[in-house]
């Protein structure tokens, strides 16, 4: 049929009868029906007849996007110059060309054509300001991936003051400050308020912001309804009547990540793949990642009986796959994260859907059901934080306990650090660090003579900016050693060169708390209310070493300098992690596997009896108004003691300017039916303030 569409599309160009609307029309029906070289092709013809044609520059653009579409850059850039040749003042095929010039390569090329773009746009109307946001949208993008985090950030600063509701560049803004160490993060200007700023964090940033576990679950629900297409997927996607596992058959899991590979996730999970009891589950993996020869990657493909790959697949086809394979428990390890597939969920294609490990908190989503922690990262009193039904393993977080290390153990010259002395290291990510972590870094440096901070390496001018801010609290500069990034084998290998291991909050260490736990690091900790923030208390507890979790700031500074004077103290808790290796909970994958296939069997009979959860989204807006509006940079989250109270006295005074119906959190039916205008019910309780 398209053959015979594209013949008669064919007559009527060399008819000279087909104008450029029927072009599109007819390229685009091509395309639709899986045909884009034939559209590609019609649209070549054409041009070659209408030469003249005054826009003909249009042509010239459609047949680059699916030059570009087809793999052919080459043919794409060819085709956008062409376009430019032909109307120099058309923007889009400059920002289309910037695009395709970064696909070869040639990024530097790119990012002059953009500031070309940028330089043509004078003119204030609408029609300039979306191609200048459009413009400094890929200016930001690009030159953040290429680590030029101060100038993605004047683009992205740029664009928010012409446009302070744009999602995408306000995300992309919380995350630039984040990663470049710059406090506060939240710093408004003229135009962008401070509670726009925090409203707008990606939720993995709002993790990294504050611990505000409330905050987080509200800011998830937001990014849910704003950048999901929650669109009902095609006919018999959607199975959240279906039977679960009929006929007697194996319970068929299904793991949806983007990180099955060389990455932190697929160092975790490629033993638990492994271990999976095949007679109890059939294991599916569905991966959306980029392409990977790594020897993780197919060492973990040869682990599960089925492998998907939803490359090039559109929300719609993945589900139906998924849907297709029967599968009855679908699991979301990569929650809200880079190149997560949160759209396919949406359309429910599996009748129970979990979110597991990828993201270290709640997906605030109507069609996650479950999320899957242990007693110590969701505490009992602590499931408010989440809109999915907790369950628990004995400890959350699986590891491979045969991961690769370099069989060359560095020394301290080697890898820059003093042969005497306490080493202290941290080697979570730059994004990590808050103002108030560094000063309680700086604290125990101070009290701790000739001990050294090693940090894994940011950028130069995060690396600056972490020096120059140890300056300002008193600190000799030299006394932060970076480390440069190394492959995994050889990163592990320099591991034990550390005396003590430093957590952050309120976005703690994850896969490198197991990873310094494993060759032997002790690590300190502070668990405060968020999930982020109590990993490491439950991979530390797990290993072994309850007591090096601390519940106050004040009790982390001052266990740090304890052990930081006591080497003796220090070889006896790295003795105890060695000897304990083998029979610890975190490192007993064989407990971890029963456990979670346990937990799979427990969710297919609350669905076989009509207890499938359903996620309580209430009142999330106004939650997300409440904790926008706090200074969290000016006071630690973690030292409020009268944490809810603080959030009821802001819900009690919107309460009483519009009315808030019952949800079940922290407001209660009792709450929601008093007068408007009335008095609060109870005097809030007072707060105790971080120092600051």
């Amino acid at each position: 049929m398209s053959e015979n569409a594209f013949l008669a599309a064919l007559q009527r160009v060399t008819d000279r009868t087909l104008s450029l609307p029927d072009l599109i029309n007819a390229a685009g029906a091509l395309t639709e029906a899986g045909q884009p070289s034939l559209a590609q092709q019609l649209y070549k013809i054409w041009i070659g007849f209408n030469p003249d044609h005054p826009q003909v520059y249009v042509a010239w653009f459609n047949m680059s996007a699916l030059c570009g579409q087809l793999g052919d850059v080459a043919a794409a850039i060819e085709a956008l110059n062409k376009a430019i040749e032909q109307n120099p003042e058309f923007v889009p095929a400059y920002i289309n060309l910037g695009g395709m010039l970064e696909k070869t390569g040639a990024l530097p090329k790119g990012i002059e054509v953009w500031k070309s773009v940028l330089a043509r746009l004078a003119p204030v109307n609408g029609q300039a300001v979306g191609y200048k946001l459009a413009t400094l949208r890929q200016l930001a993008r690009v030159l953040g991936e290429a680590q030029g985090l101060e100038a993605a950030e004047v683009a992205l600063t740029e664009a928010l003051t012409l446009n302070p509701g744009d999602r995408e560049v306000m995300e992309q803004f919380v995350a630039m400050r984040l990663a470049q160490c710059k406090w506060p993060v939240a710093t408004p200007w003229e135009g962008v308020e401070r509670k726009e700023i925090v409203a707008g964090a990606h939720p993995l940033s709002l993790c990294a912001y504050s611990d505000d576990p409330l905050l987080q679950l509200a800011g998830g629900a937001r990014y849910v309804e704003r950048a999901i297409d929650e669109r009902s997927g095609p006919d018999g996607s959607d199975r959240r009547n279906a039977i679960v596992a009929p006929g007697g058959r194996r319970l068929r899991v299904g793991y949806v990540s983007s990180d099955l590979r060389d990455h932190a996730i697929g160092y975790l999970m490629a033993e638990m793949f492994e271990l999976h009891d095949r007679d109890q589950v059939e294991v599916f993996a569905y991966y959306c990642g980029r392409d990977s020869t790594e020897a993780l990657h197919e060492r973990i493909k040869a682990a599960v009986e089925h492998w998907r790959d939803f490359k090039g697949l559109s929300d719609d086809e993945a589900a139906l796959m998924v849907a297709r394979d029967e599968i009855d428990i679908l699991v979301d390890v990569n929650g809200h994260t880079r190149d997560a597939r949160t759209g396919v969920f949406a359309r429910r294609p599996a009748p129970i859907q979990v979110n597991w490990l990828g993201y270290p908190g709640t997906m605030g989503s109507p069609y996650h059901h479950y999320v899957i922690g242990d007693p110590w990262v969701i505490p009992a009193g602590s499931e408010l934080y989440f809109s999915e039904h907790v369950v628990r393993l004995p400890c959350y977080q699986p590891n491979d306990r045969k991961r690769v290390v370099a069989p060359h153990r560095p020394s301290r010259t080697e890898a820059g650090l003093p042969e005497q002395g306490t080493v202290f290291c941290c080697f979570n990510g730059p994004q990590k660090i808050t103002r108030f972590v560094f000063e309680r870094w700086a604290q125990i440096l101070h009290a701790v003579e000739g001990s050294v901070l090693w940090l894994l390496e940011g950028t130069g001018e995060s690396n600056a900016r972490l020096r120059a801010y140890a300056k300002l609290v008193g600190l000799d500069p030299a006394r932060i050693v970076f480390a440069p990034k190394a492959p995994n084998p050889a990163h592990l290998a320099r591991y034990p060169l550390a005396d003590v291991f430093l957590d952050t909050a309120p976005y703690g260490a994850h896969t490198t708390a197991s990873d310094s736990l494993w060759m032997g690091v002790p690590v300190v900790t502070l668990s405060g209310r968020c999930f982020a923030s109590r990993v490491c208390g439950s991979l530390t507890r797990s290993a072994g070493l309850p007591e090096l979790v601390c519940e106050t700031a004040e009790d982390y500074v001052r266990l740090a300098i304890e052990l930081g004077r006591d080497p003796a103290r220090v070889a006896e808790l790295k003795a105890r992690l060695e000897a304990g290796r083998a029979t610890c909970d975190l490192f007993n994958m064989e407990q971890l596997v029963e456990s979670l296939e346990g937990l799979y069997a427990h969710m297919a009979g609350d669905y076989m009896a009509g207890r499938l959860p359903h996620p309580d989204l209430r009142n999330l807006a106004t939650y997300l108004a409440v904790g926008a509006e706090l200074d969290h940079e000016a006071q630690e989250m973690t030292a409020v003691v009268d944490y809810h109270g603080l959030y009821r006295e802001k819900l009690t005074a919107r309460h009483r300017v519009r009315s808030l119906s019952a949800d079940s959190r922290l407001w209660s039916e009792a709450d929601a039916g008093q007068e408007l205008g009335g008095p609060p019910l109870a005097e809030p309780a007072r707060r105790k303030r971080a120092a600051s």
